[in-house]
């Protein structure tokens, strides 16, 4: 059994999955797309990622406002989840992630990767943190 956590950008998804006990999250990859609104192949990864790795409930990062209020981003990651778990016939549970890409960006900053190098791994990390939330019961 294991869970996956997804950090919806723009035109980028970070993906990291648990270990099978639930205990740890590791980043695995980000997914790239031309356009916001062209999910097909992204959607087509992730089914493979969730069948390869017998992913049983992903938890998707809902970038909430820093007041709580629920963004435009938000609300398009709300329909994304409804996507998925159409596409995918998983649970998706939602996974406040106010402030992990800021998170993700100083560690990669303090392990001192370059500019370029955390523009490339910051959604990939920034989905493990939000896993590894999630299975520290954070809300």
């Amino acid at each position: 059994m294991r869970l996956m956590g997804l950090d919806l950008g723009a035109l980028t998804l970070g993906v990291a999955l648990s270990d099978p006990s639930g205990t740890l999250a590791t980043g695995i990859e980000t997914i790239r797309r031309d356009s916001e609104n062209k999910l097909r192949e992204t959607l087509r990864r992730l089914e493979q990622i969730c069948r390869d790795n017998e992913v049983t409930l992903i938890v998707l990062g809902l970038p909430l406002s820093m007041d709580g209020r629920i963004s435009e981003r938000a609300e398009k990651t709300l329909a994304f989840a409804k996507k998925l778990e159409a596409r995918l016939s998983l649970p998706v549970v939602m996974q406040d992630e106010r402030l992990t890409s800021v998170e993700a960006e100083q560690i990669m900053a303090e392990q001192g990767l370059d500019r370029k190098e955390i523009k490339k791994r910051v959604d990939t990390l920034a989905a493990e943190i939000i896993l590894q939330d999630y299975l520290n019961g954070k809300t």
